[in-house]
Protein backbone atom coordinates (compact mmCIF):
# COMPACT_ATOMS: atom_id res chain seq x y z
CA UNK A 1 0.00 0.00 0.00
CA UNK A 2 1.40 3.37 -0.91
CA UNK A 3 2.39 5.51 2.09
CA UNK A 4 0.00 8.57 2.35
CA UNK A 5 1.26 12.25 2.03
CA UNK A 6 2.07 13.78 5.46
CA UNK A 7 -0.52 15.94 6.89
CA UNK A 8 -0.27 19.20 9.32
CA UNK A 9 -2.91 20.80 11.47
CA UNK A 10 -2.42 23.90 12.89
CA UNK A 11 -2.07 23.48 16.88
CA UNK A 12 -2.53 19.81 16.92
CA UNK A 13 0.38 17.81 18.18
CA UNK A 14 2.47 15.66 16.09
CA UNK A 15 4.44 12.94 16.75
CA UNK A 16 7.69 13.01 14.51
CA UNK A 17 10.58 10.43 13.97
CA UNK A 18 13.85 10.38 11.22
CA UNK A 19 15.83 7.82 11.27
CA UNK A 20 19.27 7.39 9.60
CA UNK A 21 19.75 5.90 6.51
CA UNK A 22 19.37 2.09 7.05
CA UNK A 23 19.53 2.37 10.13
CA UNK A 24 23.00 3.80 10.21
CA UNK A 25 24.30 5.55 13.27
CA UNK A 26 24.02 9.44 13.07
CA UNK A 27 25.15 10.56 16.22
CA UNK A 28 28.36 9.03 17.28
CA UNK A 29 29.50 11.14 20.44
CA UNK A 30 27.98 13.91 22.39
CA UNK A 31 29.13 16.77 20.39
CA UNK A 32 26.91 15.41 18.20
CA UNK A 33 24.22 15.03 19.86
CA UNK A 34 24.71 18.72 21.57
CA UNK A 35 25.01 20.30 17.67
CA UNK A 36 21.64 18.78 16.76
CA UNK A 37 19.91 19.90 20.10
CA UNK A 38 21.52 23.36 19.40
CA UNK A 39 19.49 23.48 15.96
CA UNK A 40 16.53 22.19 16.85
CA UNK A 41 16.33 24.69 19.31
CA UNK A 42 17.36 27.27 16.88
CA UNK A 43 14.24 25.76 14.10
CA UNK A 44 11.71 25.20 16.36
CA UNK A 45 11.90 29.03 17.25
CA UNK A 46 12.96 29.92 14.14
CA UNK A 47 9.44 28.46 13.08
CA UNK A 48 6.97 28.71 15.73
CA UNK A 49 7.06 25.13 16.71
CA UNK A 50 6.57 23.87 20.32
CA UNK A 51 8.73 21.32 21.28
CA UNK A 52 7.04 18.43 23.95
CA UNK A 53 9.20 16.14 24.28
CA UNK A 54 12.67 14.60 22.56
CA UNK A 55 14.56 11.90 22.79
CA UNK A 56 17.54 11.49 20.52
CA UNK A 57 18.89 7.65 19.92
CA UNK A 58 22.24 6.75 18.21
CA UNK A 59 20.22 6.13 14.87
CA UNK A 60 17.19 7.62 15.11
CA UNK A 61 15.17 11.01 16.65
CA UNK A 62 11.59 11.15 18.18
CA UNK A 63 9.85 14.29 18.59
CA UNK A 64 6.52 15.35 20.13
CA UNK A 65 6.04 18.92 18.72
CA UNK A 66 2.87 21.26 18.05
CA UNK A 67 3.08 24.29 15.41
CA UNK A 68 1.63 27.06 14.92
CA UNK A 69 0.86 26.91 11.38
CA UNK A 70 0.48 23.90 8.91
CA UNK A 71 3.91 24.48 7.48
CA UNK A 72 6.41 25.00 10.86
CA UNK A 73 6.99 21.32 11.08
CA UNK A 74 8.09 20.49 7.78
CA UNK A 75 9.89 23.80 7.23
CA UNK A 76 11.69 22.98 10.30
CA UNK A 77 12.28 19.55 10.00
CA UNK A 78 13.89 20.23 6.39
CA UNK A 79 16.04 23.24 7.72
CA UNK A 80 17.64 21.13 10.64
CA UNK A 81 18.10 17.73 8.75
CA UNK A 82 19.89 19.60 6.09
CA UNK A 83 22.23 21.78 8.51
CA UNK A 84 22.80 18.14 10.34
CA UNK A 85 23.64 16.78 7.29
CA UNK A 86 26.47 18.83 6.70
CA UNK A 87 27.88 19.19 9.56
CA UNK A 88 27.75 15.00 10.01
CA UNK A 89 29.29 14.70 6.60
CA UNK A 90 31.71 17.72 6.77
CA UNK A 91 33.05 16.29 10.55
CA UNK A 92 32.90 12.56 9.43
CA UNK A 93 34.78 13.42 5.96
CA UNK A 94 32.19 11.66 4.17
CA UNK A 95 29.13 12.47 1.34
CA UNK A 96 25.69 11.60 0.68
CA UNK A 97 22.51 11.06 2.30
CA UNK A 98 22.39 10.36 6.07
CA UNK A 99 18.73 10.19 6.75
CA UNK A 100 16.43 7.46 5.33
CA UNK A 101 14.30 9.59 3.00
CA UNK A 102 11.77 11.55 4.63
CA UNK A 103 10.76 11.88 7.83
CA UNK A 104 7.58 10.11 9.16
CA UNK A 105 4.79 12.01 11.76
CA UNK A 106 1.69 11.79 12.79
CA UNK A 107 -1.31 13.88 14.30
CA UNK A 108 -1.93 12.92 18.16
CA UNK A 109 -5.31 13.37 20.00
CA UNK A 110 -4.65 15.31 23.00
CA UNK A 111 -6.77 13.21 25.26
CA UNK A 112 -5.86 9.99 26.33
CA UNK A 113 -2.90 9.78 23.78
CA UNK A 114 -0.42 12.64 24.24
CA UNK A 115 0.79 11.96 28.13
CA UNK A 116 1.20 8.39 26.78
CA UNK A 117 3.41 9.73 23.72
CA UNK A 118 5.07 11.67 26.20
CA UNK A 119 6.05 8.61 28.27
CA UNK A 120 6.64 6.80 24.51
CA UNK A 121 9.46 8.41 23.58
CA UNK A 122 11.14 9.40 26.82
CA UNK A 123 11.06 5.63 27.73
CA UNK A 124 12.88 4.51 24.13
CA UNK A 125 16.44 3.83 26.04
CA UNK A 126 15.07 1.66 28.61
CA UNK A 127 13.36 -0.53 26.23
CA UNK A 128 16.47 -0.54 24.37
CA UNK A 129 18.15 -1.97 26.85
CA UNK A 130 20.65 1.45 27.31
CA UNK A 131 19.67 2.72 30.68
CA UNK A 132 17.68 1.33 33.95
CA UNK A 133 15.54 4.16 34.36
CA UNK A 134 14.84 7.32 31.62
CA UNK A 135 16.47 9.27 34.63
CA UNK A 136 19.71 7.61 33.34
CA UNK A 137 19.64 9.11 29.73
CA UNK A 138 21.48 12.59 28.84
CA UNK A 139 19.46 12.63 25.47
CA UNK A 140 16.07 13.37 26.27
CA UNK A 141 13.32 15.55 27.92
CA UNK A 142 12.48 13.51 30.63
CA UNK A 143 14.86 15.27 33.13
CA UNK A 144 12.98 18.59 31.89
CA UNK A 145 9.86 17.30 32.24
CA UNK A 146 10.33 14.82 35.28
CA UNK A 147 12.92 16.87 37.05
CA UNK A 148 12.89 20.23 36.30
CA UNK A 149 15.89 20.43 34.11
CA UNK A 150 15.91 24.33 32.92
CA UNK A 151 15.98 24.05 29.12
CA UNK A 152 15.22 26.81 26.43
CA UNK A 153 13.91 24.11 23.97
CA UNK A 154 11.25 22.59 25.73
CA UNK A 155 7.84 23.82 26.11
CA UNK A 156 4.86 21.99 28.11
CA UNK A 157 1.84 21.44 26.52
CA UNK A 158 -1.39 22.05 28.18
CA UNK A 159 -1.94 18.42 29.36
CA UNK A 160 1.03 18.17 30.87
CA UNK A 161 0.27 21.59 32.97
CA UNK A 162 -3.15 20.06 33.97
CA UNK A 163 -1.43 17.18 35.72
CA UNK A 164 -1.18 19.54 38.56
CA UNK A 165 -1.02 23.06 39.94
CA UNK A 166 2.39 23.32 41.57
CA UNK A 167 5.58 22.97 39.49
CA UNK A 168 6.57 20.48 42.10
CA UNK A 169 3.55 18.67 42.08
CA UNK A 170 3.89 18.13 38.36
CA UNK A 171 6.84 16.85 38.48
CA UNK A 172 5.92 14.57 40.77
CA UNK A 173 2.54 13.40 38.62
CA UNK A 174 4.50 13.04 35.72
CA UNK A 175 7.14 11.10 37.51
CA UNK A 176 4.21 8.96 38.51
CA UNK A 177 3.25 8.15 34.99
CA UNK A 178 6.33 6.32 34.59
CA UNK A 179 5.96 3.74 37.21
CA UNK A 180 3.41 1.97 34.47
CA UNK A 181 4.56 0.48 31.09
CA UNK A 182 2.72 1.48 27.78
CA UNK A 183 0.60 -1.66 27.20
CA UNK A 184 1.21 -3.32 23.89
CA UNK A 185 -1.46 -2.87 21.95
CA UNK A 186 -0.60 0.90 22.60
CA UNK A 187 2.64 0.16 21.62
CA UNK A 188 1.63 -1.25 18.39
CA UNK A 189 -0.44 1.31 17.49
CA UNK A 190 1.59 4.45 17.84
CA UNK A 191 4.38 2.04 15.53
CA UNK A 192 1.57 1.70 12.55
CA UNK A 193 0.30 5.19 12.45
CA UNK A 194 3.92 6.87 12.81
CA UNK A 195 4.79 3.97 10.07
CA UNK A 196 1.28 5.02 7.94
CA UNK A 197 1.34 8.49 8.69
CA UNK A 198 -2.04 8.21 9.92
CA UNK A 199 -3.46 9.78 13.04
CA UNK A 200 -2.80 8.36 16.42
CA UNK A 201 -6.39 8.84 18.55
CA UNK A 202 -10.31 7.60 18.52
CA UNK A 203 -12.43 6.95 15.60
CA UNK A 204 -13.69 10.67 16.43
CA UNK A 205 -10.44 12.19 15.90
CA UNK A 206 -9.73 10.69 13.38
CA UNK A 207 -12.97 11.43 10.87
CA UNK A 208 -12.29 14.78 12.27
CA UNK A 209 -8.76 14.87 11.02
CA UNK A 210 -10.18 13.45 7.72
CA UNK A 211 -12.70 15.96 7.33
CA UNK A 212 -10.39 18.93 7.94
CA UNK A 213 -7.67 17.57 5.73
CA UNK A 214 -9.68 15.81 2.84
CA UNK A 215 -7.54 12.82 3.35
CA UNK A 216 -8.32 9.11 4.74
CA UNK A 217 -6.98 7.95 8.21
CA UNK A 218 -8.17 4.65 7.91
CA UNK A 219 -6.28 1.57 6.21
CA UNK A 220 -8.29 0.45 3.31
CA UNK A 221 -9.40 -3.78 3.86
CA UNK A 222 -7.73 -5.31 1.52
CA UNK A 223 -9.62 -7.23 -1.32
CA UNK A 224 -12.11 -4.74 -1.82
CA UNK A 225 -12.83 -3.21 -5.15
CA UNK A 226 -12.72 0.70 -5.48
CA UNK A 227 -16.61 1.70 -5.02
CA UNK A 228 -17.42 -0.65 -2.24
CA UNK A 229 -17.07 1.12 1.06
CA UNK A 230 -20.25 1.50 2.88
CA UNK A 231 -20.99 4.18 5.63
CA UNK A 232 -20.18 3.44 8.65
Amino acid sequence: MARLPRVHLAGVPEHVIQRGNNRQVCFVNNEDFAAYVYWLKQYSAQFEVHIHAWVLMSNHVHLLCTASDNSGISLMMQSLGRKYVRYFNRRYLRTGTLWEGRYKSCLVQEEHYLLTLYRYIELNPVRAGMVASAADYKWSSYSINALGKHSDLCQPHACYLALADSVAERQQAYRDLFGKEVNEALLADIRSTIKSGMALGNARFKHEVAALTGRRQHRERPGRPKGSEQAD
